[in-house]
Order: C-alpha cells, then sequence, then structure tokens
C-alpha cells in the first residue's frame, strides 16, 4: 500500500480525556498498556460519518464543471436513492458503476482531479457529516487513539475529508496512473466488503495496534467482517441486516437518522433522492493508503 503526508498524525492523550463506560482500566496501567499496544478507531465514510455517499456528491461537483452528462448524474442520484431508501449498496450498482466510472477517468490527470476533489469536499461534503459520529472520532482522538477513515472512495477524497477532520490518516481506494495520468484500470481491489478486514488487518500488523482494544464504526452489514476484527464493534446508522447482527452480538447501535420513514417516503414519492454514487466505484479503485 502507498503513503502520502507528513509526520505520524497521532494525538497526544490528555490527562484529563473522557473514558467511556467499557473503560475500566486502572489509569496507569492503561497509560502503560497503550505505550505497548496502541489503539485505533476505524470508520466507514458513507451513511457512517457522511450523509449519503462520498461518490455521488463528487459526482455532482463533477457535473457542476461539466464532466458529467446530464444522464449520468440522473443514474447517480437513482442510486444515492436507492442506498439511502434500502439501505443497502447493490452488488449490479457497484459492478456497472465501476467500469463506468473507470471508463470516465481515463487519460484524465491525476493532479487535476485531485485538485478539483479538495475543491468539492469542501463545497459539498463538509456541511453533511454526522455530528453523532464526529463527537465519537473526537472521543477518540481526545484518548489518544489513531483514528482511520477506511472506504471505497477514492484517495482523492478519503485524504481531504480524513485531513479536515484530524484523523491519522485514511485506507482508500485507487486507480492506476502512468505518467501522472489515470489508466481506467485498477491497482489490487476494491476496498469494500471484506476488503476492508483486509486492509485494516494489515494495517493492525504494521503498526502493532492491538485489535481487541481497538473500535470499528459503520453503517452496512457489508462491514460485518471489518467490525468483527476489533474488540469495540459499533453500528452506526445501520441497515436493517446489520442493525439485527449487531442486536444479536451485543454491539453499540447509535442511530442519528431523524424522521427516517418520513425520508423514505418523500424519496420514493419523488423517485430520486442521492445514494450511491455515479461513479460509486470509482471507489472500484484499489486500496490505498494516505496519513500524516
Amino acid at each position: 500500500m502507498l503513503r502520502k503526508g507528513p509526520g505520524s498524525g497521532r494525538p497526544t492523550r490528555r490527562p484529563d480525556a473522557p473514558r467511556s463506560a467499557a473503560e475500566t482500566v486502572d489509569p496507569a496501567l492503561d497509560s502503560e498498556l497503550r505505550a505497548l499496544f496502541p489503539a485505533a478507531a476505524f470508520f466507514d465514510l458513507d451513511n457512517t460519518v457522511l450523509r449519503g455517499a462520498a461518490m455521488f456528491h463528487l459526482a455532482r461537483g463533477l457535473y457542476e464543471r461539466k464532466f458529467f452528462t446530464r444522464t449520468d448524474i440522473a443514474r447517480a442520484a437513482w442510486w444515492q436513492a436507492y442506498f439511502r431508501i434500502a439501505g443497502v449498496e447493490d452488488p449490479d450498482h457497484m459492478l456497472e458503476s465501476r467500469s463506468k466510472a473507470l471508463a470516465f477517468i481515463a487519460d484524465r490527470k491525476a493532479h487535476e482531479l485531485s485538485a478539483l476533489a479538495e475543491i468539492i469536499v469542501d463545497e459539498h461534503m463538509m456541511d453533511k457529516l454526522w455530528p453523532g459520529t464526529l463527537d465519537m472520532a473526537q472521543h477518540h482522538l481526545d484518548s489518544g487513539d489513531e483514528v482511520w477513515l477506511v472506504t471505497a472512495a477514492p484517495i482523492e477524497v478519503a485524504r481531504v475529508i480524513a485531513e479536515r477532520l484530524h484523523f491519522t490518516g485514511a485506507l482508500a481506494s485507487l486507480p492506476e496512473q502512468v505518467d501522472g495520468a489515470y489508466t481506467g484500470l485498477l491497482v489490487g481491489e476494491l476496498l469494500h466488503g471484506p476488503a476492508k478486514a483486509r486492509a485494516v488487518a494489515e494495517l493492525a500488523a504494521e503498526r502493532e495496534l492491538d485489535l481487541e482494544r481497538c473500535a470499528a464504526y459503520s453503517d452496512s452489514h457489508n462491514d460485518v467482517t471489518m467490525l468483527s476484527l476489533v474488540g469495540n464493534p459499533c453500528a452506526v446508522n445501520p441497515d436493517a441486516r446489520l442493525r439485527s447482527y449487531a442486536e444479536a452480538h451485543g454491539w453499540r447501535v447509535r442511530d442519528y437518522r431523524r424522521g427516517r420513514r418520513a425520508a423514505r417516503a418523500v424519496a420514493v414519492a419523488g423517485g430520486i433522492a442521492g445514494g450511491i454514487t455515479a461513479c460509486a466505484a470509482a471507489t472500484s479503485l484499489a486500496r490505498r493508503r494516505w496519513r500524516h
């Protein structure tokens, strides 16, 4: 995996940092354990940290800059609606969007898309973050934990969001580049489902993280493998399958949504509301890491 960014990015724990109810270890012993076996929190992006799908918001911003046709953005809006109504990612949509996204970026200059991604994140995403999830992430940062974004979204988007939130870094998807231009091919696998768990396990081994002391957060049943890796899994704004699984296994559940039934009814009546991305697997781009 590739790495970008200066510094370690690991925050220093304040002596008066709040502790969760689950943390009952003697403070002195806990400090020693943290030094020997650092912990981390891993956050999914779409519908966990961010309302909706990052790639839809990116597609919207690119459409405003004439990168997409009206038909492309309409299809993206339909997939976004499906994502928010059904609460799950449709595999067929993922596969179709993968090929279209890769074809779209072929021959595009990487620096151009990176620059636009930074602008679009600020314009369309930073005001769509779940405050409750940000509070949990901040608790981890204040406690001295590493905090990582783990997403199928492309590294160009994940890097900016992680940077804005002062996270330690991001594990994300990567399009292949040759001479500074995208080839339209993938490097490795889409960071989705079991691939997220493999990326987290690899990172934990490299950074000597104690997974039993780590936490993970996601809205999707597709991330059960990642959530099962850690000692403190949490279902955030969960889809029906993840909610059922989390309750059956005694996992924490946090739902920050309001008026869910009304929102679904409006979305169904209108046909569109926004969801799993026009390019949603421009995140079918392979795994890449960025950290401070």
